[in-house]
């Protein structure tokens, strides 16, 4: 690419974060094949730059719903609480226990993939009002907010990818979760980039982030998050269902095809 890396990063995250922010998505999930496939960020420090990415994108978008007063809510602290130990566990995991990049591609593929279509078909099928999907309850979402903590912790992909088409797809509203999954992610994120500095003094290989990428990206998704939460009120809920589908779906098939390498 020509140019300055850390100007085609900040574009990168910009971009992803426009997108994402509007339905509870952090956008690190989806930077991760990015810095994995064309910046050439090493493993396992691509997990601390992505986790850099969501510390310095995430006040843009949590900004904004704080604002509207959507932050101050019992799903958002029950997630909060359920995440911050997994993630702990899992930046420990991945520094001294985790499997190849291969390896994790394929995983993401398996969750992603049919999250995203299961949400799209639930978009366009819903549930019969006679059968209307119930709400997990809140034992139900701390013990998915600290496997999702977890897993966030291993890859640095932000538990709002993982959360947000779970939570929607049980019934939950948009609107509802995306403000919530967000406060997570940012969350565990700060904790995440916390123990990898730790375990950076400590373990062998590349554990410290890369940090003007990590920065650059992170710049760019402040902006955008901003820019995306400010577009959610503007956009219909079968909008922003559909949006978060595809969104997984296709990125979990990105995944899949990358993972032979």
């Amino acid at each position: 690419m020509a140019g300055p890396p850390e100007l085609h990063a900040l574009a990168v995250g910009l971009i992803i974060a426009v997108v994402t922010a509007p339905v509870g998505v952090s956008g690190a999930v989806f930077l991760l094949p990015v810095q994995l496939s064309v910046f050439g960020v090493p493993s396992p420090a691509v997990t601390p730059t992505n986790l850099l990415f969501n510390v310095v994108a995430g006040p843009g978008a949590l900004l904004r719903h704080r604002r509207a007063g959507l932050l101050n809510s019992p799903l958002a602290r029950r997630l909060v609480i359920g995440t911050l130990p997994g993630v702990v566990i899992g930046a420990v995991v991945r520094v001294f226990a985790v499997p190849g990049p291969a390896v994790f591609r394929l995983l993401v593929a398996g969750l992603l993939m049919p999250l995203g279509l299961w949400l799209i078909v639930r978009t366009f099928r819903p549930a019969r009002p006679a059968a209307p999907a119930a709400e997990p309850s809140r034992r139900t979402v701390t013990g998915l907010a600290l496997v999702v903590g977890i897993i966030g912790g291993i890859y640095g992909i932000g538990g709002g990818s993982l959360l947000g088409p779970v939570l929607v797809g049980r019934g939950m509203p948009v609107s509802r979760v995306a403000p919530a999954a967000l406060a997570a992610t940012f969350a565990t994120s700060v904790a995440g980039a916390a123990v990898f500095a730790l375990l950076s003094l400590t373990g062998s290989g590349d554990v410290a982030p890369d940090w003007p990428l990590g920065l650059a990206c992170g710049v760019g998704g402040l902006i955008g998050g901003y820019l995306g939460a400010r577009l959610q009120p503007r956009l219909p809920e079968t909008a922003l269902r559909l949006l978060l589908g595809a969104l997984a779906a296709v990125f979990g098939a990105l995944y899949a095809v990358q993972s032979p390498r």
